[in-house]
């Protein structure tokens, strides 16, 4: 796939993201979250919600979270999840 073929998502994961939670965890739209307000704070996703975020990372923007991966830091926020999928596309 060349640069010009790519997702939109392919550099900026966020909107995607933001779209994902807002349709999958209405809690988080009805408080108009920003991308980087806590979604597990506000109550907006919990553990089983995490799960449900770990499947669509993987499927949309294909990547590997290994368990050790699936913690807080890197589901709190659309911003957080967003860094967290660039760091894993460039393999960090």
């Amino acid at each position: 796939m060349t640069a010009s073929q790519a997702s939109p998502d392919a550099a900026h994961p966020a909107p995607a993201i933001r779209a994902f939670v807002h349709e999958q965890f209405p809690l988080a739209a009805q408080r108009d979250l920003s991308d980087d307000d806590s979604l597990l704070d506000s109550g907006a996703v919990d553990s089983l919600g995490i799960l449900d975020l770990v499947g669509f990372l993987e499927s949309r923007f294909e990547i590997q979270i290994a368990d050790e991966d699936v913690v807080g830091e890197h589901f709190d926020s659309v911003a957080a999840m967003a860094e967290f999928v660039e760091s894993k596309r460039a393999g960090i």
